[in-house]
């Protein structure tokens, strides 16, 4: 990492801060949505699973985007290979749409046997599944044929939404410089590094112009002692396959979490999103007043 700078030089650093939202209870989303749009966040993110308890995320972020006007709509990610691609397209045109253009679609294939299972998609092909949809979706957003059909509405921008690729593997990283346009990584600050060189590596290799967003993620949790342990508990359970009963513990320091986000603004990410998984939407409030 870069040598440490002053913490006045980190804040003329600019990185936008988005919101992950919790999935544990739907019917509270608008509220948390309100309130992190008041509160001046910059986005919200919704996660994707199939076979858990989690709200499909194209149709909570649609009613969340009927209850905004200005902060922007991520999946993180979407699991691209358990739709169809011709339903995908017209879903998220429709969103694009119907948001204003404030959607973004992070995409990436998953990795749990459930999931796949219960859609029908075989494990072992969700990759070439990912490589064949997104060229598709781009040509349809661009209004070309898709087996003879023309697939309607248009997006409000020529060839669609933003793209965020998530992943860790070699493949999935590589589909960022030939399909995507920025890189959602949940890799810790402490093995990010050498996947965001790779991107930016293969991104110059390809002869795109710029770079790829980075967007980046880390658990949080604030308020009283309660709220924590819920957020805890519910990450626990999330992340219960791993093995790994520690895995994304949620930051609820407010020391601790000033410094990590400024860590990441030193790493040089466009984006932070904060998730949560305790359905208190008084965190929003002070989880703002911690990292601005």
């Amino acid at each position: 990492m870069a040598t440490a700078l002053s913490a006045a030089h980190l804040q003329e650093i600019i990185m936008d801060l988005g919101l992950g939202l919790p999935i544990g209870n739907p019917g509270c989303l608008p509220d948390w949505a309100r309130r992190a749009e008041a509160a001046g966040f910059d986005s919200l993110a919704l996660l994707d699973r199939l076979a858990y308890d989690n709200p499909e995320p194209l149709v909570a972020l649609a009613v969340l985007a009927g209850v905004t006007t200005r902060i922007r709509l991520q999946t993180e990610v979407l699991l691209g290979p358990l739709r169809g691609t011709a339903l995908l397209a017209k879903q998220v045109a429709t969103l694009d749409r119907m948001s204003g253009g404030r959607f973004v679609l992070g995409i990436g294939v998953g990795g749990r046997d459930d999931d796949h299972a219960a859609a029908g998609t075989p494990l072992n092909r969700r990759g070439r599944l990912l490589d064949e949809q997104l060229p598709a979706l781009r040509a349809i957003w661009r209004g070309e044929p898709y087996a003879d059909a023309l697939i309607g509405p248009r997006p409000t921008v020529h060839g669609g939404p933003p793209i965020l690729v998530g992943g860790f593997a070699p493949a999935a990283l590589r589909r960022i410089a030939a399909y995507g346009d920025g890189f959602l990584c949940a890799a810790p600050l402490a093995w990010a590094g050498p996947l965001v060189d790779t991107v930016h590596q293969q991104w110059a290799e390809v002869g795109r112009a710029g770079r790829p967003r980075l967007v980046c993620q880390i658990t949080v949790a604030a308020g009283p002692p309660e709220t924590v342990e819920r957020a805890r508990r519910a990450v626990a359970d999330y992340y219960a396959f791993t093995g790994r009963p520690d895995w994304g513990a949620p930051l609820s320091d407010p020391a601790e979490l000033a410094d990590t986000v400024a860590a990441y603004r030193e790493f040089g990410a466009d984006e932070l999103v904060l998730y949560c998984y305790a359905e208190d939407p008084a965190q929003v409030e002070e989880l703002a007043a911690m990292v601005r």
